[in-house]
């Protein structure tokens, strides 16, 4: 921006320049040819000053219109993430609410969550500070309390209800489309 006001500045001083030269070749009695070469230089001048301002002004409401929209697209962010927060809380609280339901005990309740995140046997034993074969039978517990056989049905049993919601929504919409 700055380069192109500069820019525009440098031009509109030659072209005043050149036509102080201009009318100073008319004193001295210039050839026309001559006067006749500075004033086309002039008159680029001027076609390249007008072309450059019409283009810096309409660069300039671009990035003003770019501004406005990315300041709206941030406030959207901030609406969504501060509905994800909102949503990942109320989810885990459910979770916890079925942790209690199943009786797992606090250190089961850590591991479950750490399952659920996808971090493996011995990650979770590095996070826990702890071995690796107190965490698998800690899941083993979980998993009998959790009545499933593994830690792949443990993780879908709290996805069935989003995974169901979606199957029944496109199974209503289907016959929808499949009409139109």
């Amino acid at each position: 921006m700055k380069k192109d006001v500069v820019i525009i500045v440098l031009l509109v001083l030659i072209m005043l320049f050149k036509l102080l030269d201009i009318v100073a070749d008319f004193q001295l009695d210039i050839p026309a040819w001559h006067i006749a070469q500075e004033g086309i230089l002039v008159l680029l001048t001027v076609i390249a000053t007008v072309y450059l301002s019409h283009d810096l002004m309409r660069r300039s409401r671009q990035v003003k219109t770019l501004a406005q929209r990315l300041a709206k697209a941030d406030k959207q962010i901030d609406n969504m993430t501060s509905q994800m927060r909102s949503a990942r809380q109320e989810y885990s609280q459910a979770v916890s609410s079925q942790f209690a339901t199943w009786g797992f005990t606090k250190s089961e309740q850590q591991v479950a969550f750490l399952l659920l995140k996808g971090l493996s046997f011995k990650e979770i034993a590095e996070v826990r500070q702890t071995k690796e074969k107190t965490v698998r039978q800690q899941a083993s517990s979980i998993y009998s309390k959790a009545d499933v056989d593994g830690r792949h049905t443990f993780c879908a049993w709290f996805m069935e209800d989003f995974i169901q919601e979606h199957n029944q929504d496109v199974a209503t919409k289907a016959p929808a489309n499949e009409a139109a």
